[in-house]
């Protein structure tokens, strides 16, 4: 068995153990499903009356009695009507049940004691006196609704943690901790970054300082993606139906789309993605080999409808930008045009000190074309893979229903991994436009498209940023770079004079006075808690010197320097995006 297999199935076994102790603890309690997740496992119930976080000691310390009785999982077949007997009450076993016999699957039950058996599938630990009692632990208590359908009863969901030893379980809470700390969804309300209202859930508010860090992403992907030959498009937010049946999206995505229904029966899809447009802009005039490779960029706001329950801040939203780009190249440009994708890859993550890989999606179940072509692509983003000398995995089932994909795994300061940008391969949406091109022996070729981006969603790149650096971002990327602080009103001229020469030598400095009659150990305090890059410390000793004072947010007091040597020394930070 395989080391994460393993894991799953003790986590998994732990869901058991979870529902057994609840049905000893509240008699009555109605279970329902309990599968293994990334961190751990939960359970999903219908309880009499409502339970809280403050109830979890008391189930924990039940499962790690019953733990003590328990050993292995037997497993034994049963008939529908046999299952319909033991769940007689309970509705939500019912539905599977029903569910699982019309689909013509085995139904299984697995006894983990003498008292306690459910309804499974199976995959469990060999031998649960093996778990370590401190390597779990219950952390939560949510509401959820029976199968995610908010049209169904609310249930109550226990979420535990599960790791294989104890110290895994220590890091890992350590680990949340920090992560607490970090969340983009306190600091960034808390330094004017950005903000909700529920008047447009899942849409940010991006307030200035947040629209200052937006904005230089922005101009640092235009500035490298122009030197590379990429230009820039901008495409219509709302399309007619039409265009998404042609490109396959009405199939796979119309349901989670916004959708308006406008008046002549006509209907129109707020844009979810960028890619049926770059097709329509490709065939809008025919185009030979040598305009190949075209690479065509944008970062047109986008709308995605995600169920309430999923949206979590900058990380999961409705509304959205990407650092887009689709290439239309010749089959015999694949190779070479991953190679430079892969180098603005490096150079993107690398300006952040981001560690990444790379992960193979290939074909999922649902997919448009044909096997073949299917299978040389993936043989060609194995073989790119392989070449590029960076670590990378493979997930069977995951490509795009167009085409295979390669996706950018990133690790924040902490050690979490994120989905971030995704590099895909298509064969099928050009053919579907009838898109063409004349090659170089004069005949008509259809091109092949690379969808990709690097950042991925702006905004869940902003999120992840803001926690990866605890909002102390880098002098280039700071709302603020520069914090002015007089110690008294008689030194506000000469802040004054101070910031007029800095924004002459260095064109848009962010800078800030903070001229208050309040103490320069407040003053100090304030900036620092912004954290802001550089304080500009200036007394009357300063003013005498004609020389500022210079202190850093980590509390580093680098002594007066001369204004010019502080230029140059913020300059080629910026300059070098240090």
């Amino acid at each position: 068995m395989k080391e994460n297999e393993k894991l799953e199935h003790i986590r998994h076994s732990l869901a058991h153990l979870l529902a057994a102790a609840v049905i000893k603890l509240y008699p009555g309690t109605k279970r329902t499903i309990g599968p293994a997740i990334d961190n751990g496992f939960y359970y999903d119930f219908e309880f009499k009356e409502p339970i809280t976080d403050k109830d979890l000691p008391k189930i924990e310390k039940e499962m790690k009695k019953l733990l003590k009785t328990w050993t292995t999982f037997e497993r034994r077949e049963i008939t529908a009507d046999e299952a319909r007997e033991i769940f007689k009450d309970n509705p939500y076993k019912l539905e599977l049940i029903e569910e699982f016999s019309k689909e013509g699957q085995t139904l299984t039950m697995y006894k983990s004691s003498q008292y306690f058996e459910d309804l499974c599938r199976g995959g469990h630990a060999e031998d649960m006196s093996k778990i370590d009692p401190d390597s779990f632990k219950l952390n939560k208590v949510a509401g959820a609704y029976w199968r995610g359908d908010e049209k169904n009863k609310m249930l109550t969901r226990i979420y535990g943690l599960a790791f294989e030893t104890k110290e895994d379980l220590e890091s890992y809470l350590k680990m949340m901790e920090e992560a607490e700390k970090r969340d983009h969804k306190i600091l960034g309300p808390k330094h004017e970054l950005f903000m909700f209202h529920p008047t447009a859930p899942g849409m940010p508010y991006w307030l200035p300082k947040g629209v200052i860090l937006y904005n230089q992403l922005i101009d640092f992907w235009r500035k490298e993606h122009t030197k590379r030959g990429y230009q820039e498009i901008v495409s219509p937010l709302l399309n007619k139906k039409d265009l998404y049946v042609t490109s396959g999206h009405f199939d796979h995505y119309w349901s989670d789309m916004f959708v308006a229904n406008m008046g002549e029966n006509e209907e129109y899809g707020i844009k979810a993605m960028n890619c049926p447009n770059a097709m329509i802009v490709f065939g809008h005039k025919l185009r030979s080999y040598k305009d190949l490779p075209l690479r065509l960029s944008d970062t047109d706001m986008l709308h995605r409808y995600e169920g309430s329950g999923s949206l979590n801040g900058l990380l999961r939203v409705r509304e959205f930008r990407q650092d887009d780009a689709h290439i239309f190249i010749t089959e015999d440009q694949i190779e070479a045009e991953y190679e430079r994708v892969f180098e603005i890859t490096k150079l993107f993550y690398g300006v952040f000190g981001l560690e990444y890989n790379y992960r193979l999606g290939t074909r999922p179940e649902k997919f448009l074309g044909d096997v073949e072509t299917w299978n040389k692509a993936e043989a060609s983003l194995k073989k790119i893979l392989e070449h590029s000398g960076r670590k990378y995995s493979i997930e069977e089932g995951d490509g795009a229903f167009y085409g295979p994909k390669v996706d950018i795994l990133m690790k924040d300061a902490i050690g979490r991994e994120w989905q971030m940008g995704t590099i895909q391969l298509d064969f099928q949406q050009p053919r579907r436009f009838e898109l063409e091109y004349i090659a170089e022996d004069g005949s008509r070729k259809t091109p092949v498209a690379i969808h990709r981006v690097i950042y991925g969603s702006l905004e869940r790149f902003i999120g992840l940023l803001i926690e990866h650096y605890a909002a102390a971002f880098p002098v280039w990327l700071s709302p603020v770079q520069v914090a002015v602080l007089p110690i008294s009103e008689n030194q506000v001229e000469y802040a004054k004079e101070t910031i007029n020469n800095l924004q002459l030598t260095i064109n848009d400095l962010r800078v800030e006075l903070d001229d208050r009659s309040e103490s320069i150990g407040k003053k100090i305090r304030e900036a620092t808690m912004q954290k802001i890059p550089y304080q500009l410390i200036i007394g009357e000793k300063e003013v005498a010197a004609g020389k500022i004072a210079i202190r850093l947010r980590d509390g580093t007091d680098l002594g007066q320097m001369a204004l010019d040597e502080f230029v140059d020394k913020i300059n080629l930070e910026i300059k070098d995006k240090k």
